[in-house]
């Protein structure tokens, strides 16, 4: 049987998640997943829907697409999975965690913590050819996970939305729910060297939520 996206998807995605004919999308998935090697392995591809229900997401973390080297990505955008060498952008994510909520430095990169608290750590592609960034950009992805984004903008809660680099933060116009807070910063890859270090987006997020009677996050990676 041809892929079935909506069939791995867990199902109280399915409920709220309005998305069109996607034939052309599981085809191209299907068959890179079955000719090259493509990152992350099929089972996480919705690591992040799994480990984030719709009504448990309070912080929408946006990346653009997964890691591209063996072993990185699984399913969550800025994480690496543990044991992995914690890639530069993480790095600088963690430096500035440390500076905002004196977090102390993680020694690990899996932000698996992070999603099971409600950060629903979501790239804007889902999957990559080994060793070639963005290589799956355009072929459908983008129509699914912005589904993704207008599906949470209508969630009745507040959810703050992490929008860091020019590419993000051109996701802020789906975000129209004035319940909402949308807090916008530079990428903290180090070739950007300023626009996220000093952005303080942590307390920011934490005031945001307490503002609205939810519960903080703790940030806080404990091996």
């Amino acid at each position: 049987m041809p892929l079935d996206l909506i069939a791995l998807l867990p199902e109280p995605w399915r409920e709220v998640l309005d998305l069109g004919d996607l034939t052309e999308l599981e085809t191209f998935v299907e068959r890179e997943y079955a000719e090259q090697t493509v990152y992350p392995p099929l089972e996480d591809l919705f690591a992040a829907f799994r480990l984030c229900p719709p009504e448990q997401v309070r912080v929408l973390l946006l990346g653009q697409d997964p890691y591209h080297g063996p072993g990185q990505a699984h399913g969550l955008c800025f994480s690496v999975r543990a044991g992995t060498r914690v890639p530069p952008s993480l790095r600088n994510v963690f430096k500035e965690m440390a500076a905002d909520v004196g977090s102390p430095m993680p020694g690990s990169g899996a932000l698996t913590a992070w999603a099971e608290q409600g950060v629903l750590l979501l790239n804007s592609v889902l999957t990559v050819r080994k060793g070639q960034a963005g290589s799956h950009a355009n072929r459908g992805w983008e129509e699914f996970t912005d589904a993704t984004i207008r599906a949470v903008n209508r969630l009745d809660h507040r959810v703050v939305y992490l929008l860091w680099g020019s590419y993000a933060r051109k996701k802020a116009a789906l975000v129209t729910n004035p319940a909402h807070v949308v807090l916008e910063a530079g990428h903290p890859s180090p070739m950007n060297p300023r626009g996220f270090l000093g952005s303080r987006p942590f307390s920011a997020t934490n005031k945001a939520l307490a503002d609205a009677g939810l519960p903080e996050i703790t940030w806080d990676l404990k091996e």
